[in-house]
């Protein structure tokens, strides 16, 4: 049962998809969902969550769904090859980005209309899932931060875990039984405003928005996870790993 009631329209889309979904999760996942109502009920927003599964974005759905918001992700273009699954993703909302391409700004575009729209935008800052050894979240990229600087709009942070135990990161199968605790915390808006308000709007202003917003979604993780992260959060290009694909597979190979 929704925890709040969904006030947006919905397409043939979400029609079609909720409650495939929902029977899937509920038969496969336990959830704990903290602090929920941090979430706005309405107007224009972005969610910024960890990303430690390729099932995450299906709970982090859930959790949206049930607080009475339509979910809007960035999601990668491959997605959107196939013409019968990118009309569906189409009709859902979603969004394509072709990820270390020049070709992201139209993304960027994209996702600051949706936000201008009223929507809920869904972006994972470090871009994929994470390559921490341990699963903490990772230095972050500056998508998330750019969109907020450029609509003012409330940045809602979640820290999650959980959603890996389901299916492990590159994992083929996933883990069915028992259900697995998916625990997803909802953090308060972040106050970008004083970065919002400087003029030129430098890189180091996008990275001090970044470095607020990993901050920020590692903090809830803690708590999650009831441990503490690294002090230095990961970062793939120090650690000379591949940013897309499967990080185990040797270059040339198919990820």
């Amino acid at each position: 049962m929704a925890v709040r009631k969904m006030q947006e329209k919905q397409s043939w889309a979400w029609h079609l998809a909720e409650p495939i979904v929902r029977a899937a999760l509920v038969s496969t996942t336990k959830h704990e969902w903290i602090d929920g109502d941090n979430i706005p009920a309405s107007g224009g927003c972005i969610i910024v969550l960890n990303h430690v599964s390729h099932v995450d974005p299906l709970t982090a759905a859930h959790l949206v769904y049930d607080h009475g918001r339509l979910p809007h992700y960035l999601a990668k273009s491959g997605l959107f090859r196939n013409k019968a699954l990118g009309a569906f993703f189409r009709a859902a909302g979603q969004i394509p980005v072709e990820r270390l391409s020049k070709n992201a700004a139209g993304a960027f575009d994209a996702a600051v209309e949706a936000v201008h729209d009223g929507k809920c935008v869904v972006v994972y800052p470090e871009g994929t899932i994470t390559r921490d050894p341990d699963g903490w979240p990772m230095t972050g990229k500056s998508g998330a931060a750019r969109i907020a600087l450029e609509t003012g709009c409330p940045v809602i942070p979640v820290g999650q875990w959980g959603a890996q135990q389901l299916l492990a990161p590159y994992a083929k199968k996933p883990d069915l039984y028992p259900r697995k605790l998916v625990t997803m915390k909802v953090g308060k808006p972040l106050d970008l405003s004083d970065l919002a308000a400087k003029e030129p709007r430098t890189l180091a202003v996008v990275q001090e928005a970044t470095d607020r917003i990993m901050a920020s979604i590692t903090a809830l993780v803690e708590e999650v996870r009831g441990a503490t992260a690294p002090a230095e959060r990961f970062d793939m290009k120090k650690a000379g790993v591949r940013q897309t694909g499967n990080p185990n597979k040797l270059p040339g190979k198919d990820a």
